[in-house]
């Protein structure tokens, strides 16, 4: 079974055309470094948009690829699913998206070593190997990947047309009141003043729940800063988008946010991609394109 499935992918190395269809994995340059993406491209693809998937902390990219199928047949669209190890990516670099140098001095890292300014310019590299400059593209991240873009999504212009938030073990709360990763306090003016947290209120922003994500289980974040947003991912989840609700009605400004949850599902991505909420959650009701 093992080596059937390595011989159907194909590996891709620099500057390709288009990505093959099926199961395949490149490795293609980005800020100075090569990142290994999985992709699959479904045989219903035609002009479709690209859904980039972010694992968990078991950096488990190529899963996270093959559970994301599903997603891609039913949308006649394009799975990306970047692997961002732990070696050149711990916790500091993907949790919090390499935002700070340490946990320590806190001090603030160039934006071009932010390992969420990689996203946009791999989105860029699929779009030009697909000829297809005007690509839509969508953010889901699960679990620690939620982390990851939900915290994007508070400092990044990603041009994505939604990102989809799911099951992440703590957020980025639209408050000064929490430090940074847990909020917008202490860090710099120009990246926690009223300005940053109106704009992330109106980034296309999906908080997308298991409702049976509730328990304190091993891979939990329960430090005091976390447990300050609620006890379970599922009520973190909740009081994350209430809270952010709030203050963009306080203070009349334009909120993208929406809340979708997932019926029965626990802290499971494959369970997440495969439910039925998940549609909603990326695309709302209407189905975005045609593969006949």
């Amino acid at each position: 079974m093992v080596g059937s499935f390595l011989v159907a992918c194909v590996v891709l190395i620099g500057d390709q055309g288009p990505i093959p269809a099926g199961c395949s994995k490149i490795a293609i340059e980005v800020g100075g470094q090569q990142v290994n993406v999985f992709t699959y491209k479904p045989e219903n693809y035609k002009s479709g948009p690209m859904l980039m998937v972010f694992h968990g902390v078991d950096r488990n990219a190529e899963e996270y690829r093959n559970d994301a199928k599903g997603m891609g047949d039913r949308h006649a669209a394009l799975v990306i699913a970047p692997e961002f190890d732990r070696k050149r990516f711990p916790g500091l670099k993907y949790h919090r998206g390499g935002l700070q140098k340490d946990t320590k001095s806190k001090s603030v890292s160039p934006r071009e070593d932010w390992t969420w300014s990689l996203v946009p310019q791999i989105a860029l590299e699929v779009r030009k190997r697909e000829g297809r400059n005007d690509m839509p593209y969508y953010l889901i991240g699960h679990s620690a990947g939620g982390q990851f873009v939900g915290r994007l999504a508070g400092f990044v212009d990603s041009d994505a047309s939604r990102i989809l938030v799911a099951n992440p073990s703590s957020y980025l709360f639209p408050s000064q009141a929490m430090e940074f990763p847990y909020g917008f306090g202490g860090l710099p003016t120009e990246l926690s003043d009223e300005q940053r947290v109106r704009r992330y209120l109106a980034q296309p922003l999906t908080i997308y729940l298991g409702t049976a994500d509730n328990e304190r289980d091993a891979d939990l974040d329960k430090s005091p800063e976390a447990d300050q947003q609620g006890a379970s991912r599922l009520e973190r989840g909740r009081k994350v988008f209430e809270t952010a609700r709030q203050i963009a009605e306080e203070k009349g400004w334009d909120f993208r946010w929406t809340l979708v949850e997932a019926p029965d599902v626990g802290h499971d991505h494959r369970g997440m991609f495969d439910a039925p909420a998940c549609d909603a959650a990326l695309f709302g009701i209407k189905r975005i394109v045609d593969s006949k």
